[in-house]
C-alpha cells in the first residue's frame, strides 16, 4: 500500500509543481535525503509537513485515494494499475456529477510566473451551502484547452463530458 500511495502522490506533485524537487524544497522546506527516506518509509515528516501533503488532494480525492489504496491491498494485482485507476475514477465521477446536474465547473488559471505556466486547472465541485464541507475534483490540464474552448464556443460542461477523460489520463 505505502508504494501505491507514495506513486498518487509523486504524480500528484508533478502535476501541480512539476517536479518533486520544487514540492520538497519549497512547499515541505526540507531536503532530497529527507524526502527521499521518508518516501522510503524509513523516515518522518513533521505534522506540518504531512498536512502539506495532504493539502495536495481536496477532501473528496483524498477519500477517494484512501479507497484505491484499499482496493489495492484486498487486490494486490491492482497495484501495477492504481494511478490509472484513481486518475479514470476521477474523471468518471466528475462526469456523473455534471451528468446529474449535482456539480459545478471552473476553469482557474495561473498568472503569476511558475515554470507550470501552460497549464490550467479545472475544478468540478459540488456545494452544499456549508463552509469547508464543498466537495472537489481538480484537475491539471494543457492551457490549449482553454484555447480550444473560446476558438470553438465549445461550452466547458460540453467539453469536461467529450474530452475530460482522454484529455487528463493522457
Amino acid at each position: 500500500m505505502h508504494e501505491v500511495y507514495i506513486t498518487i502522490l509523486v504524480q500528484t506533485i508533478k502535476e501541480q509543481y512539476t517536479n518533486e524537487v520544487t514540492f520538497y524544497q519549497n512547499v515541505l522546506n526540507t531536503d532530497k535525503v529527507s524526502w527521499e527516506k521518508w518516501k522510503s518509509g524509513n523516515g518522518t515528516l513533521t505534522p506540518e509537513q504531512n498536512q502539506k501533503i495532504k493539502n495536495l488532494f481536496s477532501d473528496y480525492e483524498w477519500m477517494l485515494m484512501q479507497k484505491v489504496l484499499r482496493q489495492t491491498i484486498i487486490f494486490p494485482e491492482k497495484r501495477t494499475q492504481a494511478v490509472s485507476e484513481y486518475r479514470r475514477l476521477k474523471t468518471q465521477i466528475a462526469q456523473k456529477w455534471l451528468q446529474k446536474k449535482l456539480a459545478d465547473v471552473e476553469v482557474i488559471t495561473h498568472n503569476e510566473e511558475k515554470e507550470n505556466n501552460q497549464l490550467l486547472d479545472l475544478r468540478v465541485f459540488i456545494t452544499y451551502d456549508e463552509w469547508g464541507f464543498d466537495d472537489i475534483l481538480s484537475f491539471r490540464l494543457p492551457a490549449r484547452i482553454q484555447q480550444q474552448l473560446q476558438q470553438e464556443k465549445v461550452g466547458l460542461l460540453a467539453w469536461v463530458n467529450e474530452n475530460l477523460e482522454e484529455t487528463y489520463n493522457q
